[in-house]
């Protein structure tokens, strides 16, 4: 297959530049997998489209101000893009003074980069788009600096006027809990506290699992033949509990709904060949495009994804090409917002 194959053309105008307010009006529309028929509804109505018993999984990762800017030696400007700290165990954040980062420019190996707060970072390694630098503090006063000087880490097709705390707080699902990600699980934007205490009410379970999204998540195709592309690693969780509470939910044939395409992507990368979750942390570099097929993974939550990307391969492996693209074309067709505060779609 050919990227190029999951191309569509998107009016400018349907890039959403805020989130709906209450976030639970957001649209939503629903793709039947096995009739093809689409629907149109708000995401409220998930409530009625969920049934009792009916496991919603999502990821509770949590976004850092991961874009800093600083100046070269030259005195050229670099944006600087955090992935992750050089650790192991990510559960428990670690404020390493070593950091796989981005950057723009591209930063060459011995480059030291000043920051504001006296912050400074020197390249001493490079792999590929991401290089290895030393930060001058560690710890709380590492985090304390980054948290005053680093700004939401949003995709540049958001332009909006929002400010810079204002913007942290809305580029966040409500229930995020641990600190990693450099980008926002977005299909998880459009819960509310009361929506999830309703449908808690009503019987849904709620697990968790943890990726930090990183390059992985959000890196460009540049490969026209799809199965030349390689993803980027994000370190992942499932804990005991939760792959316990999974493969009973599964065994009694209770539907396993994955918000988001990171969530999926966790669990299908902890399940093994007999479709068991097996707990436990690792770094996931699974790659899933049209061919896939699923092991956990029953129906799944998600946005409208950029064309040309890993997202929109995965969905397209899950309810197949021609559906997905005819989906979008209704969905522009419709005036859908698309992309991170964009509507939501749910495939079954």
């Amino acid at each position: 297959m050919r990227i190029s194959e999951f191309d569509y053309k998107l009016p400018k105008n349907l890039i959403a530049q805020k989130p709906i307010s209450p976030r639970d009006h957001s649209r939503l529309m629903i793709v039947d997998r096995k009739t093809g028929q689409i629907s149109h509804h708000h995401f409220y109505d998930i409530l009625k489209l969920l049934k009792k018993g009916d496991v919603l999984v999502l990821n509770d990762s949590k976004v850092i101000p991961a874009r800093l800017w600083g100046r070269r030696e030259s005195g050229g400007k670099a944006e600087v893009l955090l992935l992750r700290p050089k650790a192991k165990n990510l559960k428990n954040y670690v404020w390493s003074e070593e950091w796989w980062v981005i950057a723009r420019p591209g930063l060459a190996l011995n480059q030291i980069i000043t920051f504001p707060a006296g912050l400074k970072a020197e390249v001493f390694k490079i792999n590929g788009y991401e290089r290895l630098v030393r930060f001058n503090y560690r710890g709380e006063k590492l985090k304390k600096i980054i948290y005053r000087i680093g700004q939401a880490p949003v995709p540049p097709y958001i332009k909006t006027g929002i400010s810079g705390s204002q913007l942290k707080k809305e580029y966040q699902t409500v229930y995020a809990r641990y600190l990693g990600s450099v980008a926002a699980p977005t299909a998880g934007f459009h819960f509310t506290p009361k929506l999830i205490g309703k449908l808690k009410a009503k019987g849904i379970r709620f697990q968790y699992v943890t990726l930090h999204v990183g390059l992985g998540t959000f890196q460009p195709v540049k490969e026209e033949k799809i199965e030349n592309h390689k993803m980027s690693v994000e370190w992942a969780e499932v804990n005991n509990k939760t792959a316990a509470f999974l493969n009973g939910a599964k065994k009694q044939g209770r539907r396993i709904i994955a918000v988001g395409t990171t969530a999926t992507r966790v669990l299908e990368s902890a399940a093994n060949e007999t479709r068991i979750i097996r707990p436990g942390q690792k770094f996931v570099d699974l790659f899933i495009y049209p061919g896939y097929k699923f092991k956990i993974v029953d129906a799944l939550i998600t946005n409208f994804h950029l064309p040309k990307s890993t997202l929109l391969l995965l969905v397209s492996a899950f309810a197949g090409r021609n559906l997905i693209l005819a989906s979008y074309q209704k969905a522009i067709k419709n005036k859908y917002r698309f992309f991170s505060f964009g509507d939501a779609m749910f495939i079954q």
